[in-house]
Parts: structure tokens; sequence; C-alpha cells
């Protein structure tokens, strides 16, 4: 029995993907869980496995489309299925014409009124038909992505040659088309040619169109910013415990195929946070609250060209090993696109990390529907007071942003200083 394949929700606010890249094309063998197309969201990058053993036997939906979530993308069935909707879809053999034995004028002129009279029921009276005297090739099917390109680019997309199924052209088809002739490699149509003398006296410029991860961020960003009240505040938190256990512990992690970090700490602060401040991980539906009983934790990991959140589930009942060990996992497996549907919705407090790259602090925007998200700074030596006196100490400053509509700055304050004091008094006995 055939075996629909569906396009996944890959985060519980995601409400669509965008197929990127086909990796089986109709007819080829495919394994149970084996990597079947890639999708694009707002939320991830990934390649969706096949739900089932067999063969291709249909593509649905072209690279470059749009589809809502749970849309039937492909199917997989078996190669009698396969081999018979090849036959099925094949056009008629031709029929084979007989000897033209002209005795005399008689067949050649009744040949040529037939051809005639053909040709009038043809619509031979200025209304041509595909592939008519007139030349206009039919109108090429292509995706909802590609005929928006198109037209904010003014392209007729019968100039480019498609590499899809059938010819059809594909986003990377009319991506690779503008940066050719971006490039100067032929005359470009109207609109580029407009747009090039718009922006001819703005200085040498490059415009390519967003990545549908890039759109997606844009909107989901923009709708946080709209829904909640952002506030955001920042403490300034002493590692040194932390430095010194670290040091101290990490060959042994290292040994059980773990990797200790400072953001593993991190981790495990907020968490036992959580747990004491309940409204910190919860979230707001209208004029409810909702307190959610388990902790998942989103840790955000950029990637080329985006950000991708993957969550650690129940890490409420992870130690500081566990911890240690899922973070890297989860981080690994988004950059190379291994993440399941599953490992990146659910999640009910972020972490980001800028201080990654050098950032002393940001003001990180809220992953909604979460109420709260925490921003690591940098850390880095500095001097500062240690009971009167000057001393040097790795130091970082830590930022929550939460949502004012539901969390005072009260609580906010107080969760944070939990926080501060947890990783500044960090119990050995918890690594």
């Amino acid at each position: 029995m055939p075996t629909p394949v569906l396009m996944p929700q890959m985060g519980e606010s995601i409400a669509e993907g965008t197929i990127v890249r086909w990796m089986k094309k109709v007819g080829e063998a495919v394994d149970r869980d084996e990597p079947l197309f890639e999708i694009s969201t707002d939320k991830v990058d990934a390649e969706i496995p096949s739900p089932a053993a067999g063969v291709l036997t249909d593509i649905a939906v072209t690279e470059g489309q749009t589809v809502p979530v749970n849309s039937v993308v492909a199917t997989i069935g078996t190669a009698a299925e396969s081999n018979a909707r090849a036959e099925r879809s094949a056009p008629p053999p031709a029929a084979v014409a007989a000897p033209a034995r002209v005795a005399n004028g008689t067949q050649a002129a009744a040949a040529s009124t037939q051809a005639q009279g053909d040709g009038a029921r043809s619509g031979d009276n200025g209304a041509d038909t595909p592939g008519t005297a007139s030349g206009e090739a039919p109108r090429q099917r292509t995706s909802p992505l590609v005929r928006r390109i198109a037209k904010e680019h003014n392209l007729d997309v019968s100039q480019i040659h498609g590499s899809g199924t059938h010819g059809r052209v594909t986003k990377q088809d009319i991506l690779e088309y503008l940066e050719e002739h971006a490039s100067g490699g032929d005359v470009p149509p109207p609109g580029q040619q407009a747009r090039a003398e718009r922006t001819a006296q703005e200085g040498s410029v490059d415009i390519r169109p967003l990545s549908i991860m890039r759109k997606k961020i844009a909107e989901h960003m923009i709708l946080s910013r709209r829904t909640s009240a952002h506030v955001h505040s920042v403490f300034h938190v002493n590692f040194a415990t932390v430095d010194a256990l670290r040091k101290a512990s990490k060959a042994s992690y290292e040994a059980r195929g773990a990797k200790l970090t400072y953001m593993s700490f991190i981790a495990k602060a907020i968490v036992d946070a959580l747990r004491r401040h309940p409204i910190v991980n919860a979230s707001v539906d209208e004029n409810n609250i909702i307190y959610r009983k388990d902790i998942n934790l989103g840790i955000a990991v950029a990637i080329d060209g985006g950000l991708i959140v993957p969550v650690i589930k129940n890490a409420d009942e992870k130690n500081l090993l566990g911890l240690s060990r899922a973070i890297v996992d989860v981080a690994e497996r988004a950059r190379t696109k291994q993440l399941k549907p599953e490992e990146v919705h659910g999640g009910t407090f972020t972490i980001t990390n800028p201080g990654h790259f050098g950032a002393q602090f940001g003001m990180p925007i809220i992953n909604q529907p979460q109420v709260a998200i925490l921003g690591v700074g940098t850390i880095e030596k500095r001097p500062v007071v240690i009971d009167d006196a000057i001393g040097i100490r790795p130091m970082a400053y830590l930022t929550l942003g939460y949502d004012h509509r539901l969390i005072d700055g009260a609580t906010a304050d107080q969760f944070m200083a939990d926080v501060k004091k947890a990783l500044e008094e960090f119990d050995e006995a918890q690594v």
C-alpha cells in the first residue's frame, strides 16, 4: 500500500515549509529513515527522512514550492507501482503511416484537401494552439516562489532553462540566472535594466533575494516584537568557580563522551531556577496563563544564513553530564541538518550565546510563544572589586529578555539573582 510523505511541522508556530531540494528522483529506491528531501522554515533547514522503505513513485511538490504542514509532498510505493505509474504516464505510440502509393494525382489532391480541412478545424483563423505556426510556447509550470521572484525582477520564466522535473524552473535556476546577468553575462531584461539604472547613483550593489529561512526569521521576529512587551535585565556574573570546576573535570567528561562547556553550567543554573520560578517557563494565551510542567530548553545555534533553535526536552531531568551531552549533540546535528521535526518545537525557554563571537551582551528577542530568553555575553577576565580589593576574574554579562505582560521586573530580577548565585556558588557535588 502506498505511503504518503507529508510536509512535517518543524515548530509549534510553523504553518508551512518550502521544499529546497529533492535527494531522490521518481523511480529511485529509498530506505526507511534515509534522507529524502530538504526543507526550509523560519526555525530550521533540515533533511527529512523517508517514512518508509520502497520506491519514490510520485513527487507532488517541486523544489522551491511552499506548502502547508501535513500536505502530501510525495508518495512511497513499490517498484511495481512505480512501473505501472510510468506506463500510465507514457505517451501512446505513434500510428504507423501507410506507404504512400500514388498512381495518379487523385490521392495527392485528396490528401492536400484533408490537410487544409484539418488546419481550419485546428483554428487557423488567428487562434493558434500550442506548437502551431505562431511559435508561442505553452505556459510553463512553476512554483509560487519562482513566480514571485520572477515578478520581482520582471523576468520571463520561459527564457530560463529549467533543471527540475519535466524542465521546470526551480528556485536555484532563477537565482543562478539572476546572478549570471548581474555579473554581465547577457543583456538583462527590462526590469533588471531599470533597477540597475536606479541603483547606479548609489554605487556598486549586489541584489539577492532573501532566503526562505531569512524571510521566515524576519516574520517571526517582527511578530514577537508586536506580541510581547519586551524588557531586559542585565546581570554581571563571576565565573571563577565555574571556570575552576570546568578545568578540573574537563578531561573526565571527555572520557565519557561529553564536552564540558560554560553553556553546560549556565543551562543547569537556568533549569534549576525555572523550577523555582514557573512563571518564567509559562506562556500567555489571551486571558490565560499557561503553566508548563515540562522544562524544554532551546539552545540557539548559528548556522550559515540563519539561526536554529533545537530543543532539549525535559532538561530539568538531566544532570550536568546529561545536559553537556545533549547540548553538543543537538548543536552538531543542527549544523549538519540532521535534526528531527520534534526537536525544534515545544521549547519553553531559550538560551542564545552572542558572546561566542565576542559580544559583551545582547538584547535578544523572545522566541514566541515563550515569555523569556537568556542572552549570554562573552566570558573574559576583567578587573573587579572583591572584598575592597581589585581582583582579576572571568566575568560575563547575562541578559534576561522577558515579556512584561506576564513577568514583572521584580520577578525577573529574582530569577536572575538565583541564576547568578547558582553560577558563582556552583555546587561541586553536581559536577
